[in-house]
């Protein structure tokens, strides 16, 4: 009865013969014969087209006799679900799927077109021909393209940039990749995605701007196979959103969109803090020795009682864990886990910490099982086989068409590691987008052009990570992911971040983007080809540059490393930065002494208090990585809770906050705060050259130590 209260108390549904709506406090759905309408609570308001595909040689636009609506679904994560379906002539039907919250105004939509019959999908012109919607943009006179996944050389990561669109691009038929367009009027603001994923300016679907001031998102490459049997065509994720207000006011709702309603895996939105061993692993080899010399389960084990101190909640075995890839098995030789990792994983345990494992989801070595039972999807591109090769000092693999029936297979493999093993985060890495053209997937056969089953590959790749991922948290909810798109040539986007979590930024910066080496592959003196991995500054100058798209994406998806040797400065600075919500450690954190260990675990213990009001706060910045002062605002609008972190190269920094504070205040020593009249904090700090200041707002009180609170009104 409680559930019938709810979904009746917020939703109404109006059924007409040619129509129906959805209606919650925020916005409401109308549906006509051959468009809808989303309608914000204050009247405005934008129409969509419906889907104009390329059926059997001609193009068919969708007019529908009479929208009927299922029924209402409640999701694991508080968000509702209704499908739509009409026929269409020619033995066609058409279905939106709408997905909402009563508290968000952002709805995510898809469409799924069936028909009876020998219809097919073509591409007459050799090219996609498939418009999802279009709609009329006469009302607004503000707008502007969001690009998630611009890969800076400098940064060696992906950016975030927002691009003012203007009038004359209407004209000149800009052509967008987005995947966002925000769009406004002087007193409204709107926001169309799509959520996919691949680096700009390689693009599968884009907005089409039209001199009748009309966007169009329309696919480009990929999206469906010349040919390809309708059957059940469904698309991806669309989503559309508005409210009166303007930038700042929509970028904090779809911020809040991404944190709790695009995804149905909880644990993958929680702010863990998180260590990685290739780091450390890097440093062996460095030093004269092996990527997996320090892989072992000695090392492990006084490594997991160093990460307990500091405060770390999950602790991921990195490359060479495993005897051989495609099986996943524990490498149980003497020199490795002979164990299993059974102590492993009860030290873990003890310490209420989770285990994480690297996988390579496409990798399978020649002598695996999962090889052999899966040799009719290795992987092919350009008309040659994968080849093996090694993988990070352990037996040479081939790689797997995850866009085949394979998928299955490595998704029941990882749900048998969570269950012998207890993992329950899962680094993936080494997935490429355009890996793979063959003709034996899901992606063409022998009568697809070779380029046109690579570009399929490409487009679904994504989709199916989000396959593996959704089957994997249905049997083992807790599960995390993290992708890691720290190389060009991967996908980045909206589309992952229904699943799972990016890994953004690792090394970071490289010697041979800089020019400094004749050839990026001549060995250093130490073997290190990486610049930024010393103690001091200058690592977060660069690793702090994606904190940008904490505006739209929060940082706590977009897991970024920070090192935790050398000096006690050196230390604030690097936890200063990893607290804004990026949250990784790596390293070889049995560098630190254990009064490293507990100096950093104080400070996360702290952090540990306000770090959910920090995850869902919006970001206020001043000043940028490098400046000489660089400040982060964190704080709840609601609690008066969260962060201020201030870096400097020296001198004298005031930082009074924006927000009201909780006047509970914990603080790094050197630094004096009060509040004043207005519920504020008035901060003041002298920095003695480069530097870090922590402020927390809303925390018990501690001992002092070596950090300390000089709150006062």
């Amino acid at each position: 009865m409680k559930m019938v209260a709810l979904l009746f108390g917020c939703i109404v549904f109006t059924r007409m013969a040619m129509a129906q709506e959805v209606r919650t406090p925020l916005f409401n759905l109308h549906f006509g014969s051959d468009s809808w309408t989303y309608r914000t609570s204050g009247g405005d308001s934008i129409a969509f087209r419906l889907p104009v595909f390329d059926i059997d040689g001609g193009r068919v636009a969708a007019s529908v006799h009479g929208f009927t609506g299922g029924a209402v679904l409640r999701l694991p994560n508080g968000a509702f679900e209704q499908m739509f379906t009409g026929s269409i002539d020619q033995g066609l039907r058409l279905t939106v799927t709408y997905r909402w919250a009563t508290d968000n105004p952002i709805v995510r939509f898809r469409y799924t077109l069936t028909g009876t019959g020998p219809h097919r999908l073509t591409k007459p012109a050799g090219t996609d021909d498939l418009q999802y919607f279009s709609t009329s943009m006469g009302a607004f006179r503000r707008f502007k393209e969001i690009r998630l996944s611009d890969f800076d050389a400098k940064y060696h990561a992906t950016t975030l940039e927002e691009v003012p669109v203007g009038g004359k691009d209407f004209n000149d038929t800009a052509r967008l990749m987005g995947p966002m367009l925000e769009v406004g009027d002087g007193k409204t603001s709107f926001v169309l995605a799509y959520e996919h994923g691949s680096q700009f300016p390689d693009r599968f679907l884009e907005f089409r701007l039209n001199p009748d001031k009309t966007v169009a998102l329309a696919a480009v490459k990929g999206n469906y196979l010349n040919g390809q049997p309708l059957g059940s065509f469904e698309t991806i994720w669309f989503e559309v959103g508005g409210l009166n207000g303007g930038d700042e006011q929509l970028a904090a709702t779809y911020r809040t969109f991404i944190l709790k309603y695009i995804s149905q895996n909880l644990d993958s939105r929680k702010p863990y803090i998180y260590y990685n061993t290739w780091g450390r692993q890097e440093r062996a080899k460095w030093a004269g020795g092996s990527y997996l010399s320090t892989e072992n389960l000695a090392t492990t084990l006084k490594e997991i009682e160093v990460a307990h101190r500091m405060g770390v909640d999950i602790y991921v075995l990195d490359a060479g864990w495993f005897s051989k890839t495609g099986d996943w098995l524990v490498n149980t030789a003497p020199a490795f886990f002979p164990d299993t990792l059974r102590q492993v994983k009860a030290l873990l345990n003890k310490y209420g910490m989770r285990l994480g494992l690297w996988i390579n989801p496409t990798a399978a070595a020649v002598s695996s099982e999962m090889l052999r039972t899966n040799r009719d999807y290795i992987m092919e591109l350009h008309g040659k086989k994968s080849e093996p090769g090694p993988i990070w000092e352990t037996e040479n693999s081939v790689n797997l068409d995850i866009v085949s029936p394979y998928w299955n297979a490595i998704a029941d493999k990882l749900i048998q590691l969570t269950r012998d093993l207890g993992v329950s985060y899962f680094t993936w890495d080494a997935v490429d987008q355009y890996s793979c053209d063959g003709d034996n997937g899901f992606h063409g056969t022998s009568v697809n052009p070779m380029q046109e089953r690579g570009d399929s590959y490409a487009f679904q790749l994504p989709i199916y990570l989000s396959k593996v991922v959704d089957k994997v948290c249905a049997a083992a909810p807790n599960t995390i992911f993290e992708l890691d798109v720290t190389e060009a040539g991967r996908s980045m986007g909206l589309g992952f971040l229904s699943s799972g979590k990016y890994i953004i930024l690792n090394n970071g910066a490289y010697f041979h983007n800089f020019n400094i080496v004749p050839d990026w592959q001549t060995p250093l003196a130490n073997g290190n080809v990486q610049i930024f991995t010393n103690p001091g500054p200058a690592r977060g100058w660069f690793t702090r540059s994606v904190l940008t798209y904490d505006k739209w994406i929060p940082s706590t998806l977009l897991l970024t490393f920070y090192q935790t040797d050398g000096s006690r400065n050196s230390q604030l600075i690097n936890v200063a930065s990893l607290i804004l919500g990026q949250n990784g450690i790596w390293g070889n954190i049995l560098d630190n002494t254990l009064a490293d260990a507990d100096f950093i675990g104080r400070i996360l213990a702290k952090y540990k208090q306000v770090r959910d009001d920090v995850t869902v706060s919006s970001p206020l910045f001043e000043g940028a990585p490098g400046n000489s002062s660089e400040i982060y605002e964190k704080i709840s609008d609601s609690t008066g809770r969260g962060e201020v972190v201030l870096f400097s190269n020296g001198g004298h920094t005031r930082y009074i906050t924006t927000h009201h504070v909780d006047p509970s205040i914990w603080c790094t020593t050197g630094v004096s705060v009060h509040i004043d009249g207005a519920g504020r904090a008035v901060i003041d700090v002298d920095f003695e050259g480069s530097g870090a200041a922590i402020l927390f707002f809303g925390v018990r009180a501690g001992p002092p130590d070596s950090v300390r609170s000089t709150a006062r009104r």
